[in-house]
């Protein structure tokens, strides 16, 4: 078991009165890639800038490697930020925006070629030293950022949302190199982004967050597959979520059908919620779905068609291999493990309390 390097101990933050981390308690162990991922305004950001030292909690302790640096500068913390807009010197070149956190640290110059040459190695920018920032694309000018974060030997590396301003082809090419770089220098991770792709693509640990609540802590295949509540089966990935009745243990009625499943626990005709991915609803004839319907849209997405289906009176959203043209009347199921029960919230304010504790 990794040790753990960083622990935030309730942690809370206002700005203006109004309270964007509430009581946030979080672990992250070393050489984890660990992504914070939520909507616009759910604390994320605050969470990233009160660990690299450019916010001050209001309650709450930062522990790093089992010292209290809550109230530490940013400079005296082993760490080192990557922002969205990268922050290069444009009046510099490369080799001297790598090289500038290792001067003001008054480095020999021969340690600061070599760490120079060992940077744009890494990054894949060989020869690019004497080249000024506005000479890049902006996928090597955010190689560049992290280049100049490396060199100072962090023990963690900071990320928020750097890959935004890139196109598409650019990020995804950006996110191997980033999970590349993590391996390569077994140094922590944290990130910070909006975009579940992201998150599930590069992490070994994800946080999702909402209202300055963590929502559900857990791998990238625990939180697609087995959401906790509707809002990250809603955030992470599309859903399909209906109001339910847990008829038994192993039995759900969904829209007046009823359905095997694995879940148990819930008591006897509860009210609850279902979440159902759109790649786990079979479509058949009508003669062997557990359940009818017709389809009302279809999208070819390339890999697979997009449909909305009505059946029982809601509008399922399917994706599948198989193309039936708009109006069939079609039959629908669901794998028993492919449904996955939740509580329903018992109130707006229960929705976004950390289920965590």
């Amino acid at each position: 078991m990794k040790k753990i390097l960083i622990d935030l101990k309730n942690i809370s933050k206002s700005f203006d009165g109004q309270m964007v981390l509430d009581d946030l308690n979080l672990y992250i162990r070393e050489n984890e890639f660990l992504t914070l991922l939520g909507p616009s305004g759910c604390g994320k950001t605050t969470t990233l800038r009160i660990l690299g030292g450019f916010e001050t909690p209001d309650t709450g302790t930062v522990i790093f490697d089992n010292a209290d640096i809550t109230h530490l500068p940013p400079n005296r913390r082993q760490l080192n930020t990557v922002f969205q807009k990268y922050a290069l010197f444009p009046h510099m070149s490369i080799a001297e925006n790598i090289a500038f956190g290792l001067k003001i640290k008054n480095k020999s110059k021969a340690y600061i070629d070599d760490k120079i040459k060992y940077a744009l190695k890494l990054v894949n920018l060989e020869g690019f030293g004497n080249r000024r920032p506005d000479s890049l694309s902006g996928g090597q000018q955010q190689r560049i950022a992290i280049a100049r974060a490396i060199v100072n030997e962090p023990k963690v590396l900071l990320l928020d949302e750097p890959l935004g301003a890139l196109d598409l082809k650019l990020r995804q090419d950006m996110q191997y190199e980033l999970i590349r770089l993590k391996n390569e220098l077994g140094i922590t991770f944290i990130y910070v982004t909006h975009d579940q792709e992201e998150a599930l693509t590069m992490s070994d640990t994800i946080v999702v967050m909402n209202q300055g609540y963590i929502q559900q802590i857990g791998s990238p295949e625990k939180i697609y597959n087995e959401p906790e509540n509707a809002f990250v089966a809603d955030f992470i990935g599309d859903s399909n979520i209906i109001s339910s009745t847990m008829i038994e243990d192993k039995l759900v009625e969904i829209l007046g059908t009823r359905f095997p499943c694995v879940d148990t626990g819930f008591g006897k005709n509860r009210p609850v919620d279902v979440v159902i991915r759109p790649e786990d609803v079979i479509l058949s004839s009508t003669d062997k779905g557990r359940m009818k319907g017709v389809v009302t849209h279809l999208i070819f997405k390339g890999v697979h068609y997009e449909m909305e289906v009505t059946a029982g009176g809601f509008e399922w959203l399917v994706h599948s291999t198989g193309m039936f043209p708009v109006g069939t009347e079609v039959g629908m199921d669901v794998d028993p493990f492919n449904i996955q029960i939740m509580n329903k919230p018992a109130s707006l304010d229960e929705e976004a309390v950390s289920i965590n504790g």
